[in-house]
């Protein structure tokens, strides 16, 4: 069974061209590799502050927005709730510090939104795998 959030996150992992192998990834692994690919091009675009690498740390916040925006577009707002709502308001304000980080070559900006990123990993890998196995049972028993 494939599930819209499960299929939109695909797609756009396919688009940014990160990772291989996200056809048979259930939607737990796919959230995972795109946390995983934005922490990479945010790592990528630090080390293109230092070393005044202007068009690489460009491409590389581009593609960290990109997936930002990939995880916010993947939000089910009415199943998820308040958790849902307020992911969506945070993964806007990383996007906005993204834009921002660009525009001042802000290496610090950038450790922020690495940090908040991680913070949502580490939730992320704290959910049961009974959780993981059915999202939609797990979200109408609450």
């Amino acid at each position: 069974m494939s599930y819209p959030a499960t299929q939109n996150a695909a797609n756009h992992y396919s688009q940014v061209d990160t990772y291989t192998g996200v056809t048979g990834a259930d939607s737990h692994r796919l959230v995972l590799m795109l946390l995983n690919g934005a922490l990479s091009y945010i790592a990528v675009a630090k080390g293109s502050i230092e070393r005044g690498d202007v068009p690489a740390k460009g491409e590389a916040i581009g593609q960290a927005i990109s997936i930002v925006n990939g995880l916010r577009g993947s939000l089910d707002l009415k199943v998820g709730g308040e958790l849902a709502e307020n992911l969506d308001r945070l993964y806007d304000y990383m996007e906005r510090r993204l834009l921002d980080a660009n525009l001042r070559s802000d290496a610090a900006m950038l450790e922020e939104v690495s940090s908040l990123l991680h913070a949502i990993k580490d939730g992320w890998l704290a959910i049961p795998p009974e959780v993981r196995a059915n999202p939609t049972e797990a979200a109408a028993a609450d």
